[in-house]
């Protein structure tokens, strides 16, 4: 029996519930890159909202790549190189549970909670496939703090009020992502040198969250006091 297709909104509609669904952020604000990202997971989140897919299966699906990535991360060679295709392929089933749950309306607070920690398990095992590459062990856990900060902060002024993203930092996920993936692929290109790429890898990390939660901060203050 053929599976019934489920009609979908088209980019222009799903951009406007994305936005709903995101405190009434604007995506035109946000820039090129952020434009072409969500066109991006439209255009492949579209036939599984058609196919009726539950989000949540997209979720489960997406946690499976960054543990795999371990294993031709610390294999040395070029192996890195397939570790960075897993690592993007995480990030990008990452968005889709958001698209596709948007899509078909099925937007709801346990989803928002189990992709959310979906997102900090695949962060910690981005950081694990660096210090599995060659970064130290105390860099790793900085990264990871920073990062964790960033999204706990952003979290708790959600419960204070602050309903909307407010801003975008440079040390959002896709960043994170962008960087590990660069990391494994020049690690991978030149395994001679895995051990310093990965340190500066995650440095990058460390840098850009600690970045972004300042940007965070002033944005917070300015708001919050205002209310």
């Amino acid at each position: 029996m053929r599976r019934r297709r489920t009609p979908v909104p088209g980019r222009d509609g799903y951009l406007r519930a994305w936005s709903v669904t995101h405190g009434g952020y604007d995506p035109a604000t946000g820039g090129v890159l952020v434009r072409r990202w969500l066109g991006l997971t439209y255009l492949f989140a579209r036939p599984l909202a058609a196919l009726g897919t539950p989000p949540a299966a997209v979720t489960a699906v997406g946690g499976a790549p960054p543990a795999r990535a371990r294993a031709p991360a610390a294999a040395g060679g070029r192996w890195p190189l397939l570790a960075a295709v897993i690592v993007l392929a995480s990030a990008v089933l990452d968005s889709l549970d958001g698209a596709v749950a948007v899509l078909r309306d099925r937007v709801s607070p346990v989803g928002f909670v189990l992709d959310s920690v979906a997102d900090r398990v695949a962060d910690t095992l981005y950081l694990v496939v660096l210090w599995l590459l060659g970064a130290p062990g105390w860099l790793a856990v900085a990264a990871g703090a920073g990062l964790f900060l960033l999204e706990y902060t952003r979290a708790r002024a959600g419960n204070a009020g602050f309903g909307e993203i407010g801003v975008v930092t440079v040390g959002e996920r896709p960043t994170r992502v962008i960087l590990t993936v660069a990391g494994l692929l020049a690690a991978g290109v030149l395994p001679a040198l895995r051990e310093p790429v990965a340190a500066v890898t995650t440095a990058a990390v460390l840098a850009v969250a600690a970045v972004g939660l300042g940007q965070l901060a002033a944005v917070l203050r300015r708001v919050l006091r205002g209310r």
